[in-house]
């Protein structure tokens, strides 16, 4: 079988013409970037904004050119343009253009995807995002427990892992295996302890950087959700990168969440980025779950002793103070995290002790809220940006 090179890729596409210049899109330097890993290929089409919908055919195209190559599981095309920045902006604006500049943007256009329709997930019935402010609070350990505390109550329920740069879900639930595609378009999600899951880790090698631009992680994400067979549902948990970038933005526009958990550490700097995470789903009219508090204090695993490292009771009184429910704390101890880094995460690891049934528990209040919402998941916003 042949290789699947950029080159390969980029070889197949000089066949894909555009009908109102008679050229390939290589020929007319369209296609802006390919991206090759493990039999998934990604695409960028750079386009003339006024012309994105009228090309979203040879969009189409490009990818059923190279989903037809021997050896691809899957092949996505996103269209981007450049926005021209207006010629003259209101005085109120003038502060964010200058922040612009000052990151070396020089006041000129932004790479924005071209498309924007729906995402719909079918037979899932609620997808819910776990999210933080910034890295390093124990998100990722809190979206799998929360999952598999989900599926401990009763709950059919899948994960998937968006943080495309950093997928941390194959050594957390111990999966070595590449995911099949039954008919070469959709992939079979991977399961483990009741719970089907999918993360770009179980296509990437561990130690291969991702160094993929805006576009590509959105369009990874979208793939990951819409071409993955995750069947019938009650809930879809994804575990969001840390802060609020592209592929947050991706999900909160383009998905219809049916709510959002924050979790934070208890010391004020990590519940300014909180506050930032929750705000971001507040304007796209996501509805926040709660907060949850992890490393909420320490437990010494020989003698007991409690110790409040990071604080105590920050994230809920944060939670009180912007009117969202606090769905428990979470402390701080040695077993959670060899769990986690064995691959057997604690609430099947052992699932009589207080810290699993601390997920547990928390698993419920969220389930309780979704349960309660009978109209099912909210319509996907419309986001204008001015």
């Amino acid at each position: 079988m042949a290789e699947i090179t950029e080159s390969t890729v980029r070889k197949v596409l000089e066949a894909v013409i555009d009908p109102a210049t008679a050229k390939s899109v290589v020929a007319q330097g369209m296609v802006g970037g390919i991206a090759v890993r493990g039999g998934h290929v990604a695409v960028t089409l750079d386009v003339d904004p006024a012309r994105g919908t009228a090309l979203e055919p040879l969009r189409q195209a490009c990818e059923q050119a190279v989903r037809a190559m021997p050896g691809v599981l899957s092949a996505t095309a996103v269209m981007t343009s450049e926005r021209p920045a207006p010629s003259a902006a209101p005085a109120s604006h003038a502060h964010d253009h200058a922040h612009g500049r000052a990151q070396g943007q020089g006041g000129l256009a932004a790479k924005t995807t071209g498309g924007g329709g729906r995402i719909d997930v079918p037979g899932v019935k609620h997808i819910i995002a776990v999210a933080s402010g910034k890295g390093g609070v124990g998100k990722s350990t809190t979206a799998v427990n929360l999952a598999l505390g989900l599926v401990a109550n009763g709950v059919s329920t899948g994960l998937l892992d968006a943080d495309i740069y950093g997928p941390s879900m194959p050594r957390m639930l111990d999966v070595k295996d590449k995911p099949e595609s039954v008919d070469g378009k959709a992939l079979k999600p991977i399961e483990r302890y009741g719970l089907k899951t999918m993360s770009i880790g179980y296509i990437v090698n561990e130690d291969t950087p991702m160094i993929w631009r805006g576009p590509m992680v959105s369009s990874a994400l979208e793939q990951m959700l819409r071409d993955v067979q995750w069947g019938e549902l009650d809930v879809l948990v994804v575990d969001m990168p840390p802060g609020t970038g592209d592929a947050q933005l991706t999900l909160a526009q383009r998905v219809a969440l049916s709510g959002a958990v924050i979790v934070s550490t208890p010391q004020d700097i990590a519940l300014v980025d909180a506050r930032k995470g929750l705000n971001m789903f507040r304007k796209v009219a996501v509805p926040v779950l709660g907060f949850v508090e992890n490393m909420s204090f320490y437990l010494c695993p020989h003698c007991g002793e409690r110790a409040e490292i990071f604080g105590h009771g920050g994230a809920r009184e944060e939670a009180e103070k912007l009117g969202v429910p606090f769905l428990g704390e979470v402390p701080l101890h040695l077993d959670i995290r060899t769990t986690s880094d064995s691959g057997h995460p604690i609430v099947v690891a052992q699932p009589d002790s207080p810290y699993a049934q601390i997920y547990k528990n928390i698993a419920g209040r969220v389930w309780k809220q979704l349960s309660a919402n009978q109209r099912g998941p909210r319509a996907a916003p419309r986001i204008v940006v001015r």
